[in-house]
């Protein structure tokens, strides 16, 4: 039997594993009401704030929907309003040349719906938060998919300065870092006889992720006026792409309330409670805002008012190369060719390169570049791959670099 009767076979089973599924079940949710979803910030930074409101609805398997169409303002201790302005998606911004937070305010937020329905924050103090001492890496261990799998990498720990007026912090980060792609696409294949170089393909870009982790720490009496050796983020160096050329990470550090501790502590014990029938059942997660005329009227989210520190934190190549750490592999194949290959050998008349190339192309593959015969021009194979991923590395990140970046070579 020959090849081409094996692959057809293979993907006939494979169309076949796919179709042949299990109907997903969705449970009917017959008390349901769609409840006012709230997401705020501000700080002291000299930035655009923005606030995010939505509403939850009843399929599972849906985003909420978005609210666009209300009034938001914020008002503070000494008298003070500033207008939020819709900008589309649910999110409303500050104008940064009008409004700044400012350590020692008490900032109130207000929404009314385009229902007339009105809510508002408890009074929301801005406490001051202490820099962040340092931000360092170190080689580590961790245990991934359910336990059975033990992975190297490195850790990332803050420390923090003493801090006199918070005892309950929170961080987020943003991580960027440079990749290569495996693959790019260094000739333009327009015919046999007539193959272009291509000398200016883009093979590197930048990815950027935000934390979506909830990472807070409460200090105690006896704990130390100061966090010290705070985990922040573990990374497989064999997982993902992260630590191939060169990563960094802002870390944010936030001085919250107690009430606020305890909002994102019960919001991690939810997400952290599993499906199991066993597990921590969810309960309620009390938000800080309200409806004055309805206290039956429930809300989620949190309105946050916090001071900030920030810093950042450069990881080389040659910091993991010196930890010996193992490396990641891009899943890309490659696919060399040629009407010699065995796949086209019982066609009638041969097939010719121009023919193969226009089959690959069709099924969605990419041409990468030709292989000639050695010191010749003639041309021996034309190689492809599948994965755009592979091949373009604007598919997963940009070409644009970084304002703050700096190639520590």
């Amino acid at each position: 039997m020959s090849k081409r009767n094996n692959l057809t076979k293979v993907i006939f089973i494979a169309l076949l594993a796919l179709c042949t599924c299990i109907d997903p079940y969705y449970q009917k949710i017959t008390r349901y009401e769609s409840l006012l979803v709230v997401d705020g910030l501000i700080t002291d930074e000299d930035a655009s704030y923005s606030v995010r409101l939505s509403r939850t609805i009843q399929q599972q398997d849906a985003a909420p929907s978005e609210v666009s169409d209300a009034s938001v303002y914020i008002t503070d201790d000494a008298g003070n309003s500033s207008y939020l302005k819709s900008v589309g998606n649910g999110k409303y911004r500050t104008d940064s040349t009008l409004f700044r937070g400012q350590v020692g305010r008490t900032y109130i937020l207000h929404i009314k719906t385009a229902e007339g329905v009105n809510y508002e924050s408890a009074p929301c103090l801005m406490s001051e938060v202490p820099d962040i001492d340092s931000l360092y890496f170190e080689k580590d261990q961790e245990l991934f998919n359910n336990g059975t799998e033990n992975l190297d990498g490195i850790r990332i720990y803050l420390d923090s300065k003493p801090g006199d007026n918070s005892t309950y912090y929170r961080w987020e980060y943003d991580e960027t870092w440079k990749f290569k792609v495996p693959d790019p696409s260094k000739a333009r294949y327009i015919s046999e006889n007539n193959i272009v170089s291509i000398t200016d393909y883009n093979e590197f870009c930048w990815k950027s992720n935000k934390s979506s982790e909830i990472l807070i720490h409460p200090l105690f009496t006896g704990e130390g006026e100061s966090v010290r050796r705070q985990p922040v983020l573990f990374i497989a160096s064999e997982k993902s792409d992260r630590l191939l050329i060169q990563y960094s990470i802002l870390v944010k550090q936030y001085s919250i309330s107690g009430s606020g501790y305890e909002f994102w502590n019960r919001l991690n014990q939810v997400s952290e409670s599993g499906s199991d029938i066993f597990a921590a059942q969810p309960y309620s997660v009390e938000s800080n805002i309200h409806n004055p005329d309805n206290p039956d009227d429930i809300v989620l989210g949190y309105f946050q008012v916090s001071s900030v520190k920030k810093r950042r934190l450069d990881v080389s190549l040659k910091d993991i190369v010196a930890m010996d750490l193992p490396f990641y592999h891009y899943p890309c194949k490659r696919v060399a060719t040629s009407p010699n290959d065995p796949v086209w050998s019982h066609d009638n008349p041969p097939k010719t390169f121009d023919q193969i190339y226009e089959i690959y192309i069709s099924f969605g593959f990419i041409f990468i570049e030709p292989k000639y015969f050695p010191e010749t021009s003639v041309l021996d194979e034309i190689i492809f791959v599948k994965e755009p991923e592979c091949n373009n590395c604007e598919v997963t990140g940009t070409s644009v670099k970084p304002d703050f970046w700096v190639d520590l070579n």
